[in-house]
Order: C-alpha cells, then sequence, then structure tokens
C-alpha cells in the first residue's frame, strides 16, 4: 500500500490541529464531505484509499510534512503560507 494512501486518525487530527482547520474546511479542501472526514478520525469505517490521498494531498498543499514515524509537521512558518487565519476568518471570506 502506498504511503500516499495511508493516514491515522490521530494523524488527521494532529494535521488539522497544526494547521487550526476544522473538520469542514479539511473536507472542503480535499473536496470530500464533512461525514468522510468524521468516519476517517472516528474509526466508524474503513476509508477509501481515494479519499485518504486527497485529504494528504490537501495537508500537503498547505505545508504539511509526515515524518517517517508519521508525526505531521509544519514545512514552512505559518507567515509564509498565508494559510493560518483562523475558522472565523476563512469563512467570512468564503461568503463574499
Amino acid at each position: 500500500m502506498s504511503s500516499r494512501t495511508v493516514l491515522s486518525a490521530d494523524q488527521s487530527r494532529a494535521a488539522r490541529a497544526l494547521l487550526n482547520w476544522s473538520r469542514v474546511r479539511l473536507a472542503a479542501k480535499a473536496d470530500l464531505s464533512e461525514m468522510a472526514i468524521s468516519d476517517l478520525e472516528n474509526g466508524l469505517r474503513k476509508s477509501r484509499p481515494h479519499n485518504i490521498a486527497a485529504i494528504r494531498k490537501a495537508f500537503e498543499d498547505a505545508g504539511i510534512v509526515f515524518t517517517v514515524e508519521g508525526t505531521p509537521s509544519l514545512a514552512r512558518s505559518e507567515g509564509d503560507s498565508g494559510l493560518a487565519t483562523d475558522n472565523r476568518q476563512w469563512r467570512r471570506r468564503q461568503r463574499k
């Protein structure tokens, strides 16, 4: 199985915390439903490989790097990415 299709619930929650993203925002960035994110993070059912790949891509596009041990970390400082806004600001921009 490819590392692109491997992502644990803990890794997803940790990466979201680093980015200060809600499940809704991650779902939007990965072009998935909030239910798909919730299912992965709650372990309710096994996620499909293409869903996991989409989630990992969303994280990696935002600057998250998964180490060999699987621990997520930010590859660049928050100021460089322009993505370090809280969810309230992001929602406001989406409505305009």
